[in-house]
């Protein structure tokens, strides 16, 4: 099944395509990785996909929706089956447990709901001994976490990741990679995450697109894509070689 359609999507600033994209499908259910170097459009992409850039032609589908030029963004009832996570978390300056309700507070949770499900997400994060710390002051790692949380406790049915473990360590790299796993398995949530961290996609994904200048070079399973590339730049970039 198909969780995310692109078709003839492109996107164009001052004159310059950096999206073009014929068709692409996302599984539902999987993880998948979008590769590539600085500047090859693959936040675009995702910005594309969660409804925050128009595309100029083409479209997005996603369930019975069309997400298009004409569209102003995704109706309420699809926005809310979707989360986005930012490469530096955003936060709000209040306590973690108000970060991570926020999004159960705005669909009208009972208050016990969303007691409990704050508290359940919290333990799974390692930070229920934080809950009345404002998110603010936490460490880059526990930041990121607090905005997984959030994302991950309305329980979406995508969840889009643009560069969610830049710059920190390797504890707390590992930690939300468990947690991305964890989701993917306990919510059925399909997850597209952009990282330039090979071993991260190695480690994490189901499947693999490459792109470059704003088109889709390869795409495939995992396996596929890092152990029986068909594509000579494809190549290349899975071994740290410059591509243009």
């Amino acid at each position: 099944m198909t969780v995310i359609k692109l078709n003839n999507l492109k996107k164009i600033y001052d004159g310059i395509t950096v999206l073009d994209i014929e068709e692409l499908e996302f599984e539902t259910g999987k993880i998948t990785a979008i590769i590539g170097p600085s500047g090859s459009g693959k936040s675009t992409m995702l910005s594309v996909i969660n409804g925050i850039t128009k595309p100029d032609t083409g479209s997005v589908s996603f369930e019975d929706y069309e997400f298009s030029p004409g569209s102003k963004t995704y109706p309420q009832d699809k926005r809310r089956k979707m989360a986005m996570i930012f490469q530096k978390p955003v936060l709000f300056n209040t306590s973690v447990f108000n970060n991570i309700a926020y999004g159960l507070a705005a669909r009208k949770i009972s208050k016990e709901e969303i007691s409990k499900s704050v508290r359940d997400i919290a333990v799974t994060i390692g930070l229920e001994n934080k809950l009345e710390q404002k998110a603010v002051t936490l460490s880059g790692g526990e930041g990121g976490r607090v905005s997984i949380a959030r994302a991950l406790v309305i329980k979406p049915k995508l969840l889009l990741m643009d560069e969610p473990t830049a710059s920190l360590d390797p504890k707390n790299i590992s930690i939300i990679e468990n947690i991305i796993m964890n989701a993917k398995k306990s919510m059925d949530t399909s997850i597209i995450i952009v990282t330039h961290n090979m071993f991260q996609a190695k480690r994490l994904a189901d499947n693999v697109v490459f792109i470059l200048d704003g088109k889709i070079i390869e795409h495939g399973t995992c396996d596929q894509i890092f152990n029986y590339p068909e594509n000579e730049q494809t190549r290349a970039f899975i071994h740290g070689d410059m591509v243009f």
